[in-house]
């Protein structure tokens, strides 16, 4: 019976790593495409990010292969007043062709000063639709 619970807590543990690494939800929330969806091209992401994520009004978005190649890069526009810490909708088109399977869509927060302590990314799985 122990066991159980410690594999409760072990499992709960590397959930909270996982969305903490991958998926930062008090920053931005992805809609759509859900994670480990099939994607074709057009690929349109939508979601809703903290203004602080933009610059200007939008950020980086880029579509990579398992092995981080790049197959496809974007900007994702906010869709209403970005200069807020609230979360701001946004919407990005990425136009892609691609032979691997399964990848990332990488959001990046924008950061025109390229220091590292102000640099973030969220990645989701992605499968591509053959």
């Amino acid at each position: 019976m122990k066991w159980i619970f410690g594999l409760i807590i072990v499992g709960a543990l590397i959930f909270s790593t996982w969305l903490f690494f991958f998926e930062k939800p008090d920053l931005i929330k992805i809609m759509s495409p859900q994670s480990g969806a099939v994607v074709k091209s057009p690929l349109l992401v939508e979601g809703e990010a903290r203004g602080f994520w933009f610059f200007e009004a939008s950020f980086p978005v880029k579509l990579i292969d398992e092995q981080g190649n790049l197959i496809a890069q974007g900007i994702a526009q906010a869709q209403d007043e970005w200069m807020t810490e609230n979360f701001v909708p946004f919407k990005a088109t990425l136009e892609f062709s691609t032979s691997a399977t399964s990848g990332f869509l990488v959001l990046e927060k924008d950061n025109p000063s390229g220091l590292p302590e102000n640099s973030a990314e969220v990645r989701r799985a992605v499968r591509f639709k053959k």
